[in-house]
């Protein structure tokens, strides 16, 4: 059966937002007077929502060196925490994100073959929705976590995308870039691609046994028409 809808994750997989998260990350701890999360830890910390970060940047800076004879109360902070990021990346998500060099191409590729395409991310659905007006309004649709979509793993926001494409699992892909995706497109019973330019690379990608790994935007069309050929 031919693919007819794409569905792909969002942070590290079509755009570039680690500076931004990483800020909003640390500008959060900052206002609770903590230190700072080094970038490579966020790069770490993504991939399973806005709260499990917090979470981890919390336990990363309360449990090392600098803070060692503090006394803190982690569930009272991460209230707090979670909403300074909120307030702050409301308004900055946008600073230093940008889409993947081809990213757009690769989107227009399969549009011009007649692929309907979603985002499903685990940011909250409120970010979600400015990001896609901001970077890819060409998108057919977009879901973020909410009251009524669990995070990825879950297969939440993927059966929505299909409901809302009029697609079906069996003609449809889904591509990321880490752990989670791999694990929700299994969950969800479909084809991944993952992609190695984003928060994991190839090495840790192999082990999860993903359909399809690709090193580029511009090889995403094919990778989409080899699993097509395959379900024929």
């Amino acid at each position: 059966m031919k693919i007819k809808a794409v569905i792909f994750d969002l942070d590290g997989t079509l755009l570039d937002t680690l500076d931004d998260l990483t800020a909003a990350t640390n500008y959060a701890l900052s206002a609770l007077g903590l230190r700072s999360v080094p970038i490579e830890r966020v790069r770490d910390f993504v991939g399973n929502g806005v709260g499990k970060l917090i979470e981890r940047a919390l336990a990363f800076v309360t449990t090392g060196e600098v803070d060692k004879d503090k006394d803190y109360d982690r569930d009272e902070m991460f209230d707090e925490c979670l909403k300074k990021f909120t307030e702050y990346y409301d308004e900055h998500n946008a600073d230093n994100t940008a889409l993947y060099d081809g990213a757009e191409n690769a989107l227009a590729t399969l549009k011009a073959r007649g692929i309907k395409l979603a985002v499903v991310t685990n940011k909250y659905d409120g970010a979600a929705q400015a990001l896609k007006a901001e970077y890819f309004p060409q998108v057919d649709f977009v879901v973020g976590t909410s009251d009524t979509i669990r995070p990825k793993p879950s297969p939440d926001g993927v059966n929505a995308a299909l409901a809302a494409l009029g697609a079906q699992k069996g003609n449809a892909v889904f591509v990321g870039d880490g752990e989670t995706d791999i694990e929700t497109a299994k969950n969800a019973g479909l084809p991944v691609v993952a992609v190695t330019w984003g928060f994991r690379d190839r090495a840790v990608l192999e082990k999860l046994d993903p359909d399809i790994i690709v090193d580029e935007p511009s090889q995403i069309a094919n990778a989409v028409e080899m699993l097509s050929e395959r379900k024929r």
